[in-house]
């Protein structure tokens, strides 16, 4: 296989139609899938992440899925270094890697290099995670507004990191990401400075599907009948009743929701409204990372509803340098 072989990187928004394209591919393909997504690495958490069944892992080998337990917390920085690795790793079996996901961060610090803010600071984490949340939200509307309309009010974690970042380097993290999405590829090094690095990472085709709002919610809420139709609920219920999720976990959508209902907070009806919500407004803070990504040299934009069409100029595509 030739070494300038151009494997594809499939984004677009939850329930967009990314892994029913990437097995279209990999149908035609001596393949093996990489998810690229925050919430598939975890353990356990498998109707609720749309992890792929048994008999098409069966069929297709995956990577990054089921790496950690989900009380464990996880990272980009954990996932840039594995992803790495199984993509040289399969061209090395002369296989080609399809990278798949919905977390769009996982995908620009794969084409890009990571963005990364200066190390933790202890003594100022703890001092934020003491802080009532609306305080904590209220500093961050002040001093990065830009951060503040993109991090949900309710994510305690990416505020915190937002105004660890602001602290330590006097800088608004939304003020470096611009930095990083305006062509400088590279990190923000521990010294607070900008180190930009070569061009690509990979040599790779960005495949970015495209959907209609309305046409999205329709599937967004088809999908979120189907998993709880496979038993979402008795899912979320063994691992909160078996204190298996940390405070990352759950974080995620759908189990979030469903964790409020157990605990008393809401009525189930009202749970399943929040996850369809919730899943929707993901998909539009989704949106504003495909608009990112729309800059990637040489990206191949496709209709959602039709992107199985394109798997002939796509396979066309792939091996070309």
């Amino acid at each position: 296989m030739s070494v300038s072989l151009r494997f594809p990187v499939i984004v677009g928004p939850t329930a967009g139609g990314k892994s029913d394209l990437a097995l279209a591919l990999a149908a035609a393909l001596p393949a093996e899938i990489i998810s690229a997504d925050a919430f598939q690495v975890f353990r356990g958490m498998d109707i609720g992440t749309a992890k792929p069944a048994p008999d098409v892992l069966a069929r297709v080998p995956h990577h990054l899925v089921d790496v950690v337990e989900p009380t464990e917390p996880f990272s980009v920085s954990q996932w840039l270094p594995l992803a790495d690795a199984a993509i040289a790793d399969i061209l090395a079996r002369g296989r080609v890697p399809i990278v798949v996901g919905g977390t769009h961060l996982y995908v620009k610090a794969l084409l890009d290099g990571m963005f990364e803010g200066p190390p933790p600071d202890p003594a100022l984490r703890v001092r934020l995670q003491a802080t009532p949340l609306t305080e904590l939200r209220a500093e961050l509307v002040r001093v990065d507004p830009a951060a503040a309309a993109r991090i949900h009010p309710n994510d305690q974690r990416r505020t915190i990191r937002a105004l660890e970042v602001y602290h330590q380097t006097g800088r608004p993290i939304s003020a470096l990401q611009t930095q990083w999405d305006a062509g400088a590829r590279g990190i923000v090094a521990p010294d607070r400075g900008w180190r930009p690095s070569s061009s690509a990472r990979h040599a790779c085709v960005l495949v970015g599907l495209e959907w209609e709002p309305d046409a999205l919610a329709r599937r967004i809420n088809a999908r979120v009948r189907e998993m709880l139709d496979r038993g979402l609920m008795d899912e979320v219920r063994s691992l909160w009743r078996s204190a298996r999720l940390g405070p990352q976990a759950r974080e995620a959508l759908g189990y979030k929701q469903l964790i409020e209902h157990l605990e008393g907070r809401s009525s189930l009806d009202d749970a399943v409204e929040a996850i369809k919500i919730e899943s929707r407004r993901f998909a539009k803070n989704q949106r504003t990372w495909l608009r990112r990504l729309r800059t990637t040299p040489g990206a191949i934009w496709l209709d959602g509803p039709r992107a199985l069409d394109a798997v002939p100029e796509l396979l066309a595509t792939i091996g070309r340098s």
